[in-house]
This record gives structure tokens, sequence and C-alpha cells, in this order.
């Protein structure tokens, strides 16, 4: 006869587990001997290791008393049955760890990697990456809005890249300056624009709202904006989404 230590050393798993399972009716806890002491015998040895067994499998404790008590038919069926059920979860646990995967991927999460490929050259050329930051923004809905388009959009931003760096620059500088800096870096703005012309002037024909909406990300990220824009205007240029010459 074997004491509930013994038992459990012999079956491999703790004392604290035994007594799990006889709360959950897995396994019978005999009587108290004379002694006041709980001993078991061999075919509680065995119970348990099947137990435990089951349990190592993956098999939920719910079930494990089903399994105990079933005939060979009946527990190669509920067995197919947990198999099934398992690679289910296996499945989902994929795809959960698919989903964390892309959270640590930064960009990847929400963007397509055309506009990952187009953040990561700004990052190449030097720009601040605040100002990365607020072009990410402006394209996580750009992207959920027109996703058919932005193929076309982050194309032709790349190859205006050349011509812009110094654009960004320019507003990357407007950051950290304060406000006395403004006017002077709206002065390299606009001429920066004007140089440009028409080659900048915004064509992805975004409604008024949609538009205004990602302005007001952009300067909510980045306060100076919103006054710099206002300085733009008076220098003949207006709008950050879509930029436009003043009329």
């Amino acid at each position: 006869m074997l004491t509930i230590g013994e038992l459990a050393a012999y079956a491999g798993v703790t004392v604290r587990a035994v007594r799990h399972y006889h709360a959950k009716g897995l396994l019978a806890e005999p009587e108290r001997d004379h002694s006041g002491y709980r001993r078991y015998g061999a075919g509680a040895a065995v119970e348990l290791i099947k137990i435990r067994t089951l349990a190592d499998a993956g098999i939920p404790l719910a079930r494990v008393r089903e399994l105990l008590d079933a005939d060979p038919g009946e527990f190669a069926v509920a067995v197919a049955d947990i198999d099934r059920r398992l690679e289910e979860e296996i499945e989902e646990r994929k795809r959960h760890r698919e989903r964390i995967a892309r959270l640590t991927a930064g960009d990847h999460l929400v963007l397509p990697p055309e506009v990952v490929d187009l953040l990561d050259r700004l990052r190449a050329l030097g720009v601040d990456e605040r100002i990365v930051g607020v072009e990410r923004d402006g394209w996580i809905p750009l992207a959920a809005h027109s996703p058919n388009r932005i193929p076309e959009w982050a194309a032709r931003k790349r190859a205006q890249l050349g011509d812009l760096v110094d654009f960004y620059l320019i507003l990357g500088q407007a950051l950290d300056g304060d406000e006395s800096q403004l006017p002077g870096l709206a002065d390299q703005l606009a001429a920066h624009l004007t140089r440009l012309g028409e080659a900048y002037v915004d064509d992805t024909d975004l409604p008024p709202p949609f538009a205004e909406l990602m302005d007001a990300l952009a300067f909510d990220a980045a306060p100076p904006a919103r006054r710099l824009i206002a300085l733009l205007r008076e220098r003949g240029w207006t709008g950050w989404t879509k930029v436009e010459r003043v009329t």
C-alpha cells in the first residue's frame, strides 16, 4: 500500500495534482487507515498513470473521466474528436502567433509593402523620424479608404522623393524650431513648392472631409505643422494632405 506521496512519486505527478484529481472526481479517494493516513493500492497507481497520460496528451480534464470509462470503440471515437479539436486550437494559435509577429513588425502591421518601402526610403534619406511618423499615420487611413490605389500613389511618391526630400527636411526643422523660425521655414517651403510646380500638386481625388481628417492627424502629431500651413497659405499654397495653389 502506498501513501499519497509515494503514489504521486510513482506516477510522476505532484501530491497537489493527486488531490486535484480527487477533487475533480477522476481518482477515487480511499478511506483513512487506523493511523489516519490514506493508503493507495496498485489499481490507484495504474489509474493515476492513465489520468496523467491523458492529461499530458492535452485532453481536457473534463473529458478524462469519459475516456477512462469508455469501451475501446467509444475511446477511439472520443480521441478522434479530441484530436480534431486540438488541431483546430493549434491552427488558431498559429493565427495568434502570426498576429503577434505582425505586431512586432512595426509599419508592416497596417501598411502595404509599397508604403513600408517608401517610409524606409525616407529614413534612409535622413528624414526626421517624427516626420516619417506623420507620413505613416497619413497612409494608414488612406490605405483603408482606397487600397486599390495605394500602389499607384506610393510609386508616384517614391518617384518624387528626389524633389521632395528637401521639403521633408525643412518640415523636420520646423518641429524643433521656435515660433520665430516658422516664417523663414514657410518661405523655404513655398519656394520649394513653387519650384516643383504642378509636379507636386496632389491628384489623389480624396473627398475634402477625408483630406481634412488626415490633415488633423498630421497637426495632432506635429503641432507646428498647423501654423506652418497657415503661413504657407499666405505664400500661395494651401493644404497638407492635398497641396494646392491658392486661387
